[in-house]
């Protein structure tokens, strides 16, 4: 009997944190399901933009600044272009740039930071260091510094906002290594003789890419920021492709009068980065991230 009292307290304690890591879980598919709903919503209408707009983006009329209607469901702008039309065309451009800069920061994070926390001592420190220097910057300021002295093109703002958000993927990347590739089962790998590279890619890089995961989601949220606000201040794609953060810049004046000319871009720019944050915070409940230490 003496032994059963140990047994069953420590079964009642056990079972709120499994309550708890159930509820935990279920949330995290829930926060992931409807993340990824909103996403494929939204990649549909910008996919296929051209078909799924009302009319052609950059089709003027005389009816400038007119309010929501039959015709125009948010209305049209200055020059009596669909409000609509622009927003979704808009969309494709705003996420191409967004996409393809956090693909090609993720890349060069995925190689720095595996190199830097794999190999250690002086590479390590080099990596780091000149990470460091781009990382001291803001990223706002370091973005407008960068594509004023490029250009205000599609490919510069993909390779600027690429450079500016390298450094905390690798910092991703490489804390998680520095701790996995003193497991067991990577010092037995190593032991047998496999290849460096082959014991990165085939044990190293599927523990960690939990953080990577849900970093990469967490990037494309402020990325949709970053994007916007440098074509809100004229850095962006220049006219007459529409985006979101252009046509921000340019409804601001006549806000009082066509208020749907800013609310609309500003709903999207909400709806895209609640989307890659909802995705986030489900994808860490779902791979249980603070577990990867």
């Amino acid at each position: 009997m003496s032994g059963a009292a140990p047994d069953s307290v420590a079964g009642a304690a056990l079972a709120p944190r499994s309550a708890r890591m159930g509820a935990g879980l279920g949330q995290g598919w829930l926060l992931l399901g409807l993340g990824l709903a909103m996403l494929a919503a939204l990649l549909i209408v910008t996919v296929f933009a051209p078909l799924v707009a009302p009319y052609d983006a950059s089709l003027t009329s005389p009816d400038s600044l007119a309010p929501a209607s039959a015709a125009h469901w948010l209305g049209t702008d200055s020059i009596g272009r669909d409000v609509l039309s622009r927003l979704i065309v808009g969309g494709r451009t705003t996420l191409l740039i967004t996409v393809s800069a956090v693909f090609a920061a993720l890349v060069a994070g995925l190689v720095l930071g595996l190199a830097a926390g794999y190999l250690g001592g002086l590479v390590d420190e080099v990596i780091m260091r000149l990470l460091d220097v781009v990382f001291a910057f803001p990223v706002l300021l370091l973005a407008i510094a960068v594509v004023a002295a490029l250009g205000p093109t599609v490919p510069n703002l993909i390779l600027t906002i690429a450079i500016v958000y390298t450094p905390a993927m690798a910092r991703v990347v490489r804390a998680p290594v520095l701790s996995v590739k003193q497991w067991d089962h990577v010092e037995a790998a190593r032991s047998v003789g496999m290849s460096e590279l082959r014991l990165v890619l085939r044990h190293i890089l599927p523990i960690v890419i939990s953080p990577i995961l849900v970093a990469t989601s967490l990037t494309l949220s402020q990325t949709i920021f970053t994007v916007t606000a440098l074509s809100f201040l004229g850095l962006g794609p220049p006219p007459p492709d529409p985006n979101w953060g252009g046509m921000l810049s340019e409804a601001r004046q006549f806000m009082e009068l066509a208020p749907l000319t800013v609310i609309g871009p500003a709903a999207a720019i909400v709806y895209a980065t609640l989307t890659f944050i909802i995705i986030a915070n489900g994808l860490r409940e779902v791979l249980d991230v603070g577990s990867v230490r």
